[in-house]
């Protein structure tokens, strides 16, 4: 039997051998997946990718790229009414209106003006070029997203007695929070454009693996000692966050 070590040695060099992406061409207009080979995965599968608009091809270590490739096609009508039902791209731009923690704010681009975006009440202002304005939104919204999680985080995570060895907000595909051994905590930063309790209740969700690593019936009663918002947060997310993931895309 191979050792751990030569597995992950022979998937890191089937990795580099296949495309990031390709092309599926059914005779409808052409569908591109992005490619990715999982070592815990077991088998070929498809999921949609709200936050690319794409389609992504998940691959065991020893699977045959063009055993993966034949099945995608085989799933051409699979992918194609799974992209139908993602919402629309939500481009930043001037003029849009965008959601931090439940208030609306709107974009205005002023060419003048210098440093990072700031809020002045209900407006989000944003200076520098124009091609630099979605990366600029982005950007504040990111810092929002941390002080906000940062905090609420820190709060539960006291009420329990525990500690937090470090927090970070990235751009995740699809778990909106996670929680690694050794007190890790890391959250989405779409989470600023959800309601403030659908973010403290992942945060709660996260802080409360600090305890429990399953999800078992003592994990969950912690949760709702954290946070009285899970029923409404879960069911948001489920009905809008693919919608959070779009957000942004041109």
């Amino acid at each position: 039997m191979r050792s751990t070590r030569a597995a992950r040695y022979a998937a890191a060099v089937d990795a580099a051998d296949d495309p990031s992406e390709l092309t599926i061409d059914d005779g409808g207009a052409p569908i591109r997946v992005l490619v990715r080979r999982n070592p815990r995965a077991r088998r070929i599968s498809l999921r949609a990718d709200a936050r690319s608009g794409g389609v992504v091809l998940v691959l065991p270590p020893r699977a045959g790229l063009s055993t993966a490739i034949g099945f995608a096609r085989s799933q051409a009508g699979w992918i194609r009414r799974h992209l139908s039902r993602l919402p629309p791209p939500a481009p930043f731009a001037d003029g849009v209106s965008v959601a931090l923690f439940g208030e609306q704010i709107v974009v205005r681009h002023e060419t003048a003006l210098r440093g990072p975006a700031r809020r002045d009440a209900d407006v989000l202002r944003v200076g520098g070029r124009p091609e630099f304005l979605a990366r600029r939104v982005r950007d504040f919204l990111r810092a929002e997203a941390r002080r906000t999680l940062a905090a609420l985080a820190t709060e539960k995570a006291a009420k329990l007695g525990l500690r937090i060895s470090a927090l970070r907000v990235a751009d995740t595909r699809s778990r909106w929070g996670s929680c690694a051994r050794g007190g890790r905590l890391s959250f989405s930063w779409r989470l600023a454009m959800a309601p403030r309790e659908v973010a403290d209740y992942v945060v709660a969700h996260e802080v409360a693996h600090l305890a429990h690593h399953d999800h078992g019936a003592a994990f969950w009663r912690l949760v709702d000692r954290l946070t009285p918002h899970r029923v409404h947060a879960t069911a948001w997310l489920r009905r809008h966050g693919a919608g959070l993931l779009r957000a942004g895309a041109a």
